[in-house]
């Protein structure tokens, strides 16, 4: 018998598409007075009338973007690697990993720039910078992930850490790697994309920043489509990948539950891992001998906030923009997590709707939060609900892909008893597969607390002009560079606490439903 030429889930994503194609068409027509949507036809023939200029720009973002996500993932296993094999070493590596993702693209982008001179330096470092965290968690997991009695059988013959690392860990990892990496694909297209706002030639963001100076609509939908077009054939080639080189679900992750508490070494690991950001800071604007003008010291920190004379005045700015930003980020990250996960448990109960709703949620994390940032404001106003929803949409997908992947990692074993007992879709969701999900969820609440902090000063950059985004975009363009360096710090410092604020949920539920997540 011959197969079809096309499978059914197919024809209903090509259906789809050509169903949103149309609505999209139709609802641009009619709202084109309030200049927020770009309709298909206009954006196509944009496209036409410049191919050679977008996709030179194209290629020169590509290519930056390229080696930011191969040293930025390479980076971010390696740091994974390390905590597992020296465990005492993970919160305070965790920590500093934080602290260096954390760094707001608006503010280190011009630092680079000043730092690297002409070139793609910044592009590329950005890059590696937007993805490397999102890789160092999932693999972290990963490496965790497999049976105790693996661990044992490989250690009865006598065998050490590098041999169940290579034996047991790194097998068990790639599921959770490949979510990595398939979340990391969009976002090193978004790092290239800023490093070229800082004052780079070609690019996509440079064409980005033209368009949206000149509110040119169709330009910035055309490279929106772009963008996004490129970062989900990324997406579904590292998936393709991935599935390739899948093993089958554990067979049963048996660990005794962990009660103990945090060691002290372990408790005082986030004040000693600032200790040593503080450390580094001083020591490479020393070793470099940069300028004291626009790479700022911690003591010229301590000066600016509480030694000068106008340190009152300063900190009143600088909390009044904090406080404004997480006004719009908190209720962003919550509802963010609470979307993915929910569409994920979704997915999971009727899978055949994924084919509808799969390449939606991919196209609409693809397009680089530099362009969207804009178009949602501009569609929901400058006021907090635009601005919670771009920090949304950001962290919505990547929440989904990681649950998605960690409700697969049920064990056969677990899903085959409850089938033999008749029990229902919802009892084997709730007792089986959402504890087997929890570990993924927690590593995407956590790489949700920079990604929250990076869409929120984005959308202040861009688009509000409030917040601390727009306070670090306008201390960077007067030089003003002493509240530039405050300003990372404190968002640096609530990064930190919400890291250890997440944390602490993390242990209370992992060490009942997933205590191999705990083991040293």
């Amino acid at each position: 018998m011959r197969r079809p030429f096309l499978r059914p889930e197919t024809i209903v994503q090509i259906l789809t598409i050509f169903a949103l194609l149309a609505i999209w068409e139709g609802v641009a027509r009619a709202t084109a007075d309030r200049f927020v949507l770009a309709a298909p036809s206009d954006i196509a023939a944009y496209v036409a009338d410049n191919a050679p200029l977008l996709w030179r720009a194209l290629g020169t973002t590509s290519l930056a973007a390229a080696q930011g996500f191969f040293w930025g993932n390479l980076a971010g296993f390696a740091l994974a690697l390390a905590a597992v094999l020296m465990p005492r070493t993970e919160r305070v590596l965790a920590t500093l990993g934080l602290l260096v993702f954390c760094l707001p693209l608006v503010a280190t982008g011009p630092i680079l720039r000043v730092l690297y001179g002409p070139g793609n330096g910044p592009q590329v470092t950005l890059a590696a910078l937007a993805v490397f965290y999102t890789t160092f968690l999932p693999a972290l997991v990963g490496l965790r992930a497999a049976p105790r009695d693996w661990f044992d059988l490989v250690r009865s013959y006598g065998h050490g850490r590098l041999m169940v690392l290579g034996q047991v860990r790194l097998p068990a990892s790639i599921p959770y790697l490949a979510a990595g990496l398939q979340i990391a694909a969009p976002a090193a297209l978004l790092g290239a994309m800023v490093g070229e706002f800082t004052g780079a030639e070609p690019g996509l963001g440079v064409l980005t920043i033209r368009a949206m100076r000149a509110l040119d609509l169709s330009a910035t939908w055309s490279i929106a489509v772009i963008a996004a077009g490129v970062s989900v054939l990324a997406f579904y080639a590292v998936g393709a990948v991935g599935r390739w080189l899948e093993l089958s679900p554990p067979s049963v992750l048996l660990a005794p539950p962990v009660d103990r508490r945090p060691s002290i070494w372990q408790s005082g690991a986030p004040i000693l891992a600032l200790i040593i950001a503080l450390a580094l800071w001083q020591g490479l604007m020393d070793l470099f001998d940069l300028s004291p003008f626009f790479a700022k010291r911690p003591g010229d920190v301590w000066t600016y906030l509480f030694a000068d004379p106008a340190s009152a005045k300063h900190r009143a700015i600088l909390a009044s923009a904090f406080l404004q930003t997480m006004t719009s980020a908190l209720p962003g990250y919550i509802a963010g997590l609470g979307l993915g996960a929910g569409l994920a448990a979704l997915l999971t109960l009727a899978p055949r709707i994924s084919a509808v709703s799969m390449p939606i949620a991919v196209a609409l994390r693809s397009i680089p939060i530099v362009a969207t940032a804009p178009l949602i404001v501009w569609a929901l106003g400058r006021g907090t609900t635009g601005t919670v929803a771009v920090v949304a949409v950001m962290i919505f997908f990547p929440t989904l892909v990681a649950c998605l992947h960690g409700l697969a990692r049920t064990p056969r074993p677990i899903l085959d008893m409850f089938a033999s007992y008749n029990a229902g879709p919802m009892r084997c969701l709730f007792n089986a597969q959402l504890p087997a999900m929890l570990p993924a969820f927690f590593a995407s609440a956590r790489m949700a607390i920079p990604a929250a902090i990076l869409a929120v000063t984005t959308a202040e950059w861009l688009a509000t002009g409030r917040g601390l985004g727009a306070l670090m975009a306008t201390t960077a363009s007067t030089s003003d560079y002493g509240m530039l360096w405050s300003a990372i710090a404190l968002i640096g410092l609530a990064a930190i606490f919400a890291h250890e604020a997440v944390a602490v949920v993390e242990r209370a539920v992992l060490k009942r439903t997933s205590a191999e997540q705990l083991a040293a």
